[in-house]
């Protein structure tokens, strides 16, 4: 029996933490019953912090008159690349602010020598945000973009600029920012191109229990229809250095009981999603750990490199070996996976 909204609300209102755990990890159980947990060696690659979309949870971005504004030239990006593939790394996380004045020509230039020079990395990569904004300037569809990426090596997109998917509180957070319905046209236009993506959520701003929910009665839906969504990423808002620090709005950052809350619900409640991650990155590595026993069977990416979240206070590292430790510390074996969550190496 399909939980419900109203049964989702009532279990994150009201639901026993431990109880929650229990019944989110013994549907991951019936998923995933080999008990692997996953990870990917990857590097998040920020190729410029230009963006004018102001958003005020984002306290990476920059104007480009800023003396810290920069576009990476590809020779740096190549080194970044290089330094990944050192280390084992098999996708690059690739995402910038979004550019007022970059249209479909760069974009194509910039993933087509990417996927030339390194056709081994798979290149996961440009927001919904950036997907919208590239098409509104060089005046095309989202298809059209997404056709043109792909065809360049575009391998998927990321989840990004998700939020909640609620226009209340993309109003409040982001108001020049693309609508909940924009961001899931996106993503449905890139599943019927051929492209798989992921699906995430912020929490931890504005929003009410019941606008989460909503967010994932919306994920929940497209993925029903078009099945493209390979993985559910949900991670806490993180205030410091923000504008809603600054302004008030938000002052504190969500406790580790809520994420566990929030995250077995969601394993629950997403019943059409096989994949759902564990947030390290904002969370620490412990209750990262801890994820694995409420629902979530990825750790997610080591993480070569992260500067949007480092911005706005969260610090945590972790590396392969690392990764491997807490994945067993927990019962659980570990395995190197790919974008495509095919398992490259398992570590009994």
């Amino acid at each position: 029996m399909r939980l419900g909204k109203d049964e989702a609300l009532k279990l994150i209102k009201e639901g026993d933490l431990k109880e929650l755990g229990k019944m989110a990890l013994q549907r991951k159980r019936e998923l995933h019953p080999e008990k692997i947990t996953t990870f990917i060696v990857d590097r998040n690659i920020n190729y410029t912090n230009i963006c004018w979309v102001d958003c005020d949870f984002c306290a990476f971005y920059r104007k480009a008159k800023d003396d810290d504004a920069y576009i990476l030239s590809f020779e740096e990006i190549d080194e970044k690349i290089e330094e990944l593939l050192e280390i084992g790394g098999t996708q690059i996380l690739f995402q910038g602010g979004v550019h007022p004045k970059l249209k479909i020509d760069y974009y194509e230039e910039l993933v087509e020598h990417i996927h030339t020079k390194f056709p081994q990395i798979t290149i996961h990569g440009f927001s919904a945000v950036e997907i919208s904004y590239i098409a509104k300037v060089s005046r095309l569809s989202y298809k059209e973009v997404l056709k043109r990426l792909k065809v360049k090596g575009l391998s998927s997109i990321p989840g990004a600029g998700a939020e909640i998917l609620s226009d209340r509180v993309r109003e409040i957070i982001s108001p020049k920012k693309l609508s909940s319905r924009e961001w899931l046209d996106i993503h449905k236009a890139a599943h019927e191109v051929g492209m798989r993506t992921t699906a995430t959520m912020m929490y931890g701003s504005v929003e009410s229990d019941e606008e989460i929910v909503e967010h994932w009665e919306k994920i929940r839906a497209l993925q029903d229809e078009t099945g493209g969504f390979r993985a559910f990423i949900m991670w806490s808002f993180q205030p410091y250095n923000t504008a809603l620090q600054k302004r008030g709005i938000v002052t504190h950052k969500s406790s580790s009981n809520r994420y566990l809350r929030l995250l077995a619900v969601s394993r629950l409640f997403l019943d059409n999603f096989k994949n759902i991650q564990s947030s390290w990155v904002t969370q620490g590595s412990y209750i990262g750990q801890l994820a694995l026993l409420y629902g979530a069977n990825d750790l997610g990416s080591t993480m070569m490199e992260e500067n949007v979240v480092k911005a706005a206070g969260a610090q945590n590292r972790m590396n392969q070996d690392e990764m491997i430790r807490l994945i067993k510390d927990v019962g659980e074996i570990p395995a190197k996976r790919d974008t495509a969550y095919n398992i490259l190496e398992v570590y009994r």
